[in-house]
């Protein structure tokens, strides 16, 4: 690492590169203020630390900071060069967070907020807190300011971090305002929800307010908050839930190695994101995240953004997001990949993983409920919606516009609704599928089973009509709709328009 000057000119001593405890952690030499003077009416004290980070740098870079008694805020700006690279090769790219005084131990006790590359700058205080940041005491110890070079140059990656500490009376922290656990709702019924979401309180640009405003536009009846490694949101919906809008809370654990929703935690739940696949830490957390209540949902398994890509597999998952956003090749391929899984699961005996959709909404123009997951439960509160979704009695649909009934009957007036078995008196025995859509003009009707697409119809041009097929066990174990447009590029299908999770059939 190179020299350091302060931000007064002063040189500061060579800061040496320490290993940490972890294979993926650094850990530089420590900012001292050792120096500064104490007391509400000391000034502020800022010191500047400057360095290049090579290639091959763990995940994971911690800068120590001394921070004495009689702090009230701290605050913390960084930059760095983005150096000119050719096409194809990564150029630099460094995320921000902190951990005061209760350390940077896996579990995040110390955790006090990530903003990744989204701020370069932020504050904390005992009143209030930038946004990804939570808000409290500036307690005297070793806080460490957490950076993430999540790609490197060539020639490395040249930084500047700035700390500056704020003396005087330490304010009040507000007792943190929750979202409750159940709205009014409709009894039974189908809610629409669209739990991949983004604000400011991440790498998002609209409040929390015009979030909980266009998802009534949409016409959903939940939210989830899933802001990246971070839950600092989860106090920020103060007056924006309603009779008619749930609001759960939980984060995008965002990982080197894939993205995977913590789906309606308990508020103020941290899920720790520093590992890999290689770790073998994954499975602990994702049985942390259900302890609190919540589910477990990879998240866009097939995106092409750098560490995005779905590495831990499905083992742990409670539901996998086959649909993020506008439909794409990559959604395709995530849906095949799910399909695959059902034709293990049947051929097996073992458990099924049950598909959702969310609109990964950042800023305009994404859509806010493009898509959303329709589930069935007994009513709309938290604990009914994580088990319709749990269940797989849901489907996809890319509006508020679009409705599906699907089901299954056979033998003597047995029923069976998506996401569930149809249990008939013999493997030949005939079984009749039936599907109902509306708000889908122009669009055409798949029945999809583990022996691939078996039945296609066209829907009427008002997009409203009925199909209906008739199969048996032996011949489909499995039957789930689709409805997609009309394909735009030759030799692929079209976008999808709405999905279900599939009936089983058993003779």
């Amino acid at each position: 690492m190179s020299a350091s000057q302060s931000a007064h000119g002063r040189p500061m001593a060579r800061r040496g590169l320490l290993v940490g405890t972890a294979a993926t952690a650094l850990t530089l030499g420590t900012v001292s203020f050792a120096d500064a003077a104490t007391g509400d009416d000391a000034p502020d004290r800022t010191r500047t630390v400057r360095g290049t980070l090579p290639t091959g740098s763990p995940d994971y870079v911690y800068l120590p900071v001394e921070v004495p008694r009689g702090v009230r805020e701290i605050a913390v700006s960084y930059t760095y060069e983005k150096t000119p690279v050719p096409a194809g090769t990564q150029g630099n790219a460094l995320d921000i967070g902190i951990f005061d005084e209760r350390g940077t131990e896996l579990g995040g006790r110390g955790f006090r907020g990530w903003s990744g590359g989204a701020r370069s700058s932020f504050f904390i205080r005992a009143d209030e807190a930038t946004p990804g940041y939570i808000a409290g005491p500036v307690r005297a110890g070793t806080w460490n300011i957490a950076l993430g070079p999540y790609t490197i140059a060539p020639e490395g990656l040249p930084y500047e971090v700035t700390i500056t500490l704020r003396f005087g009376p330490t304010g009040s922290t507000p007792k943190p305002v929750y979202p409750p656990e159940r709205a009014k709702g409709r009894g039974r019924a189908w809610y629409r929800g669209d739990c991949h979401l983004h604000s400011v309180h991440s790498d998002g640009k609209r409040t929390p307010a015009e979030i909980a405003a266009a998802a009534r536009a949409a016409g959903l009846d939940f939210i989830n908050s899933s802001e990246h490694n971070t839950y600092s949101a989860h106090s920020a919906w103060d007056g924006l839930w309603g009779d008619d809008l749930l609001v759960l809370t939980g984060e995008e654990v965002t990982t080197r190695n894939g993205h995977v929703i913590a789906l309606g935690t308990d508020p103020g739940t941290f899920v720790d994101w520093r590992y890999r696949a290689r770790d073998n830490r994954f499975g602990h957390y994702a049985k942390a995240v259900r302890r609190a209540g919540g589910l477990v949902v990879p998240a866009h398994p097939h995106a092409t953004c750098i560490g995005c890509h779905w590495k831990f597999g499905f083992g742990e998952a409670d539901a996998v997001e086959v649909w993020n956003g506008a439909y794409t090749p990559e959604d395709e391929i995530a849906l095949a990949e799910w399909d695959n899984s059902l034709v293990a699961a049947v051929r097996t005996s073992k458990p099924w993983v049950p598909a959702m959709g969310n609109s990964d909404a950042h800023r305009e123009p994404d859509k806010v409920g493009l898509p959303q997951t329709v589930v069935l439960a007994d009513e709309l509160s938290r604990e009914a919606i994580t088990a319709g979704i749990r269940a797989g009695h849901s489907y996809i649909a890319e509006s508020s516009a679009v409705t599906l009934s699907f089901g299954a009957s056979g033998g003597r007036g047995l029923h069976a609704g998506i996401g569930e078995r149809l249990r008939v008196d013999g493997d030949d025995t005939p079984v009749t599928v039936r599907l109902e859509v509306t708000g889908a003009p122009g669009c055409t009707a798949h029945f999809v089973t583990d022996q691939g697409t078996l039945f296609t119809a066209t829907l009427p041009e008002s997009g409203t009509g009925t199909v209906q097929w008739r199969t048996t066990p032996v011949y489909a174990a499995y039957v789930r709709a689709e409805v997609r447009h009309p394909a735009t590029v030759p030799g692929l299908p079209g976008a999808l328009a709405a999905l279900t999770n599939p009936v089983f059939l058993e003779g």
